[in-house]
């Protein structure tokens, strides 16, 4: 969600059809050695003393000024709801990735920390409806765009956060670190990882009946945007056919503030138009295409949910890395999988019976439930060979026990409080119920900050509380149902 794009410039020579197809298929998989992985790690920011409380527009803006003026490593960029993200510099190792984004979060919390805010890791907004926080001509044709098929588009947009891990296309050659296998297997192995680290059942204050409601949003929203390819025949053929197929979500307008949002329109079709796209318009137009599994010369996986706790991202990005660039690791997997794949009925995912499996049960599903013990192991197993601390071993070992062991995943710790005033609680902590895994943390007294406010800096962002006071939306508890008053 973070490809953002200025306003239009002056459009370019247009592009045929056979050229598009061409160049798709020369930039969606570069082959070579698995050998860089990245991360991107996107929040909800949220008020310390008051967690419930949406974040007010100008205390987002002051506070991602102040961000802004931080040397990270990591590209720091804002959702369209005012999620942040932080998106990794492709790293040659494991360590080296958690390294970096780890430094890059702690200075993010600490400025954070002094305007009075937080993050929060969670797949879905459990408790507003989607704002939305940024107003620029892009996200006001997506916006008009996804609202033709219903509202999921503007929760996704504004109410989402994940997990995403990049890793190499892999060899241009067959076996078990091939381009083609790596392909199948992140969308065969994609399903075990949205049962394993689901962690969005909660929407607007309900329960609602999935463990990774993030991921029912982007089954119930246009296919030809947020499916993936066939899976049957050449990948890139496959994709660049995708990419051609897919319908145009706007076109951008040379210094305007209002994009046109056509009506069913393919970029196959536009290019056989009177009026055909530039190179740049094909540029854009890959930017608005949301498969699980995006080629963009390496591969981003999408399907993972954000994870409690201040380091649960760690382990995701561990497992993951280990079943797939590592050798034995990854044939284990690709084992595991295969019977898998036959509850996918042919169907695209993530709208076919296996990934939508995924997404309601998480590992309560026996057969993914024992596909992750599987993959798990292996991935432990794996971890020392890709030099992985005892500390990143360990947490992986505790996520394990904790969830994929009994068949759980983190969405379930959620649903086993009384009601949604005890998840509410949970949230605000920032650590998962019982918090014993991986990545968690003991739950802080919140208070107010007893110094003088600064009259700049990072901390004259909290001096302005205006609005907030001690009656929290969602504290009230309902005699019946399971709503959260807001």
């Amino acid at each position: 969600m973070s490809d953002s794009e200025s306003d239009c410039t002056e459009r370019r020579s247009a592009v045929t059809e056979a050229e598009v197809e061409a160049l798709v298929r020369g930039i969606c998989f570069k082959t070579g050695p698995p050998r860089f992985l990245g991360v991107e790690v996107e929040w909800f920011i949220r008020e310390l003393r008051f967690p419930r409380l949406p974040v007010r527009p100008e205390r987002l803006e002051a506070a991602y000024a102040a961000l802004r003026t931080l040397p990270l490593r990591s590209a720091l960029t804002v959702e369209p709801g005012g999620q942040l993200e932080l998106s990794s510099p492709a790293a040659a190792s494991l360590m080296e990735c958690i390294g970096s984004v780890s430094a890059d979060l702690d200075a993010v919390r600490a400025v954070l920390r002094e305007a009075g805010l937080g993050l929060t890791g969670i797949g879905q907004e459990p408790w507003h409806p989607p704002t939305r926080f940024l107003h620029e001509p892009r996200y006001d044709a997506m916006e008009r765009y996804l609202d033709r098929t219903g509202p999921e588009g503007r929760a996704m947009m504004c109410s989402s956060a994940s997990v995403q891990v990049c890793l190499d296309a892999g060899y241009e050659e067959p076996g078990p670190l091939g381009h083609g296998r790596r392909w199948w297997l992140a969308h065969q192995l994609g399903a075990v990882l949205v049962a394993a680290f689901a962690h969005s059942p909660l929407a607007q204050g309900r329960h609602t009946g999935w463990r990774s409601n993030r991921q029912s949003l982007w089954t119930a929203m246009d296919p030809g945007r947020s499916s993936a390819p066939p899976l049957n025949g050449d990948p890139r053929k496959a994709w660049a056919r995708h990419v051609l197929d897919a319908p145009v979500m706007c076109v951008r307008a040379p210094g305007g503030d209002t994009w046109d949002v056509p009506d069913g329109m393919s970029f196959r079709a536009w290019t056989r138009s009177g009026a055909p796209p530039g190179r740049e318009d094909l540029d854009y137009h890959l930017t608005t295409l949301f498969p699980p599994v995006r080629p963009r010369g390496h591969l981003e996986l999408r399907m993972i949910d954000a994870q409690p706790g201040d380091d649960g991202w760690i382990v995701p990005l561990a497992v993951t890395a280990a079943l797939f660039d590592d050798a034995e690791a990854a044939e284990t997997a690709y084992r595991t999988v295969k019977p898998l794949a036959e509850r996918a009925d042919s169907l695209a995912a993530p709208r076919n019976p296996l990934w939508i499996a995924a997404a309601r049960s998480g590992l309560a599903d026996p057969e993914l439930r024992e596909a992750a013990l599987t993959c798990f192991a292996a991935a432990a197993e794996a971890l020392p060979r890709l030099g992985a601390t005892d500390e990143v071993q360990e947490a992986v070992a505790q996520f394990t026990d904790r969830y994929v062991a009994r068949g759980r995943c983190p969405a379930d710790d959620l649903l086993d409080t009384e009601d949604l005033i005890d998840a509410a609680d949970l949230l605000d902590a920032g650590a998962p119920l019982a918090a014993t895994g991986a990545g968690a943390t003991e739950p802080k007294a919140i208070g107010p900050d007893t110094t003088e406010p600064e009259t700049n800096g990072p901390a004259a962002i909290a001096a302005d509380t205006t609005g907030l006071t001690d009656h929290v939306p969602g504290t009230h508890r309902p005699h019946h149902g399971k709503d959260i008053h807001t």
